[in-house]
């Protein structure tokens, strides 16, 4: 059976127990929350163009020591399930850490740890993403989990250019990656760094006038006492405590061939041409690979969105096409992005709705109808919308995010404000209409309660007028009754008319969860105008079936 890919709402920890089978990931790739402390929000811009003053919430990267991360740091050190090792170096956490942020952050990427080291085949590897707030106790979990000896590297990711100045240290300027496998029989292709046009220019300046290939001339001699070789018809001797590098046999050929060049009587030089150089191999050192900047193409606007190159390097030097690539942090997606374009299967598992929305789009994007993909944990039916909207309870809920996606509709909002800080703004589409074909604002509420209020209309009425927006639309996620007078206050409203359709459409609209899912309802507005995306579109990208070669 081919594979499918996956793409998985919901606590990683809890797929990765459930739906991830033992030794079926070739590589697996996480970039988790570094504990650093801050809130991450999603900027987006208006239809116009314009940077929007709103930003939705994508996660709090702030951990604490609460009674969720006592009960699970109590289940790792009494289930008897956990590694040894890990049982006693999370001990030894406690009693020099203390009950604090630090220790619930760990205790969280233990058991974690734990599952991707079982998913994960004997020839595997992972890569642990981390910066300096918390890198060196992650490396020590990993040491135990996964073993002091399977460490292959410790990789540096020059992520800033020019750091902020500092009065009292080193600027900081690097990411760190752990590079760990399960077993000594791990995957592992070596990468090459093509040389730049700088370097070509200076080490391959000569040009060979017959072929017109470039090359530089190196040593002909190593270290070691070796025998006079025939050059042509001279017998030449090496110089003291040298030898030459090749047979005679080989002398010949490239004498035949031009390849040995004398800049002085005794002492040929071999051309090394430039087509025939690969490149100097990669180290652990990485500052050939750029952070996303505010006016880099691939940038969606996602917070600690990580650049293609860096995820496409790991895949290609770790993985081999038709592999399957794990990521249990997937957030904007980029590592699905890589693996799918470098022919890899893949898993993505994200606990925010925002970031499955994004990722779908993203795909969307970038392989149109390429990419197949199957998608767990998001609503399917009105029971399972039902539950999705009494599970959640934080400044976004995920119920709601997941509801606006039903009319391609993008969040609004800064919930880092107290009281959420929407004013009365779930989300917002837009259309063109009108003889100057401006972009004009539909405004979103979303309603979970069990008995709608007509009072959401009259609000929502209210909150059009300030916003001057064309349209409104009320999603509910339970039908109002019988003689509720919602519909009534709706169609109060009147109609918006379209210059360009020629057409008029209800300018307050009710929709519901079910009449959604069920496709008897969809948002009407002029048919004409395309869906406005939620984030920034992405580049399209077509499937290598090969490793491209890197761009440095």
């Amino acid at each position: 059976m081919s594979w499918r890919n996956q793409l998985y709402f919901g606590d990683n920890l809890e797929v990765l127990r459930d739906k991830i089978a033992t030794e079926s990931v070739d590589l697996i790739y996480l970039d988790p929350p570094f504990n650093s402390k801050a809130n991450y929000n999603v900027l987006f811009k208006e239809a116009e163009g314009t940077p929007s003053a709103a930003q939705i919430h994508a996660f709090t990267d702030f951990w604490e020591w609460d009674e969720a991360a006592a009960r699970t740091y109590h289940e790792l050190v009494t289930s008897g399930d956990a590694p040894v090792a890990l049982v006693e170096l999370l001990q030894g956490f406690e009693r020099f850490l203390g009950h604090n942020a630090m220790l619930a952050y760990l205790v969280m990427m233990a058991p974690r740890l734990v599952e991707l080291k079982r998913v994960l085949k004997p020839t595997g590897s992972i890569y642990l993403h981390c910066d300096p707030t918390a890198g060196h106790y992650l490396k020590i979990l990993m040491d135990a989990v996964f073993g002091v000896k399977n460490i292959v590297n410790e990789i540096i990711w020059q992520k800033i250019r020019v750091g902020k100045a500092q009065s009292h240290q080193f600027a900081k300027l690097q990411d760190v990656i752990f590079f760990y496998s399960k077993t000594d029989e791990y995957t592992f292709n070596q990468l090459r760094m093509p040389p730049s046009q700088e370097y070509i220019e200076k080490y391959y300046s000569s040009v060979e006038k017959e072929t017109g290939r470039r090359y530089q001339l190196i040593s002909f001699i190593q270290g070691g006492e070796g025998p006079a070789r025939r050059f042509g018809e001279r017998l030449i001797k090496p110089p003291p405590g040298k030898h030459w590098i090749w047979s005679q046999k080989r002398i010949d050929e490239a004498m035949e061939k031009g390849w040995l060049v004398f800049t002085d009587p005794n002492k040929p030089r071999l051309k090394r041409y430039l087509d025939q150089y690969e490149g100097k191999n990669i180290g652990t050192i990485w500052t050939d690979i750029y952070p996303i900047n505010a006016v880099a193409k691939e940038r969606l606007g996602y917070p600690t969105q990580k650049p293609q190159a860096l995820l496409e390097r790991i895949i290609n030097a770790s993985s081999n096409p038709g592999d399957v690539v794990l990521d249990p942090f997937c957030g904007c997606g980029t590592t699905i992005a890589a693996a799918q374009a470098l022919d890899r299967g893949w898993i993505g598992i994200d606990i925010t709705y925002l970031a499955i929305n994004l990722i779908e789009s993203r795909l969307a994007d970038h392989f149109g109808d390429d990419v197949q993909y199957e998608v767990h944990g998001i609503p399917e039916d009105w029971r399972s919308a039902c539950a999705l909207a009494e599970q959640t309870d934080t400044p976004r809920k995920e119920f709601e995010l997941w509801a606006l996606s039903l009319v391609k509709a993008r969040p609004k909002g800064d919930p880092t404000r107290k009281g959420g800080g929407d004013k009365g703004i779930d989300g917002v589409k837009f259309f063109i209409d009108g003889k100057e074909r401006k972009p004009h604002k539909v405004i979103i509420q979303v309603k979970s309660d069990k008995k709608p209020k007509p009072s959401y209309v009259r609000d929502l009425r209210g909150v059009m007028e300030r916003e001057q927006a064309a349209m409104g639309a009320l999603i509910l996620l339970h039908e109002p009754s019988s003689r509720s007078e919602i519909p009534a206050e709706a169609a109060s409203a009147g109609f918006y008319h379209s210059e360009i359709m020629g057409k008029d459409y209800p300018k307050v609209q009710v929709l519901t969860i079910k009449g959604l899912l069920d496709g008897v309802q969809r948002l009407q507005i002029p048919q004409w105008a395309p869906d406005d995306v939620t984030f920034k579109r992405a580049e399209r990208i077509e499937k290598q079936s090969k490793q491209k070669k890197l761009d440095v």
